[in-house]
């Protein structure tokens, strides 16, 4: 189950992914949330985080859904970069792209995401 509902992401969230395809990147987004936090929330419980995490976690969850959706040609490409003519484009870490166990997200959306306290790699 997602981190955050269609009915989140549609009524408070308001992004722009086609409603049919929606689902399929909240859950995308929430299993990579898991992955960036060692799956704790699974280990835990949703249940068990305070209201602050869950609120987190959806915010977060939506974002993430947008930026993959919005970036998917990009994420889909095999190749690390390319260059034409003299002018190169290189994938990967930027100042505003976080790459973390292999999952690119915006900086400022893994910083809110690390403000759980769930992404720490030390065991908490």
């Amino acid at each position: 189950m997602p981190y955050a509902e269609k009915e989140y992401y549609i009524g408070v969230f308001q992004g722009h992914i086609p409603e049919e395809e929606i689902s399929k990147y909240l859950n995308q987004a929430s299993r990579h949330i898991d992955s960036l936090t060692y799956n704790r929330i699974v280990g835990r419980g949703i249940s068990n985080l305070t209201e602050f995490q869950k609120d987190i976690l959806k915010e977060v969850c939506c974002e993430q859904a947008e930026f993959e959706y919005n970036n998917r040609e990009i994420f889909d490409m095999i190749l690390q970069g390319y260059s034409i003519n003299g002018v190169s484009m290189q994938f990967g870490e930027s100042w505003n792209v976080s790459i973390q166990k292999g999952i690119p997200m915006k900086r400022d959306t893994y910083e809110i995401l690390s403000q759980t306290g769930l992404t720490c790699r030390l065991a908490v």
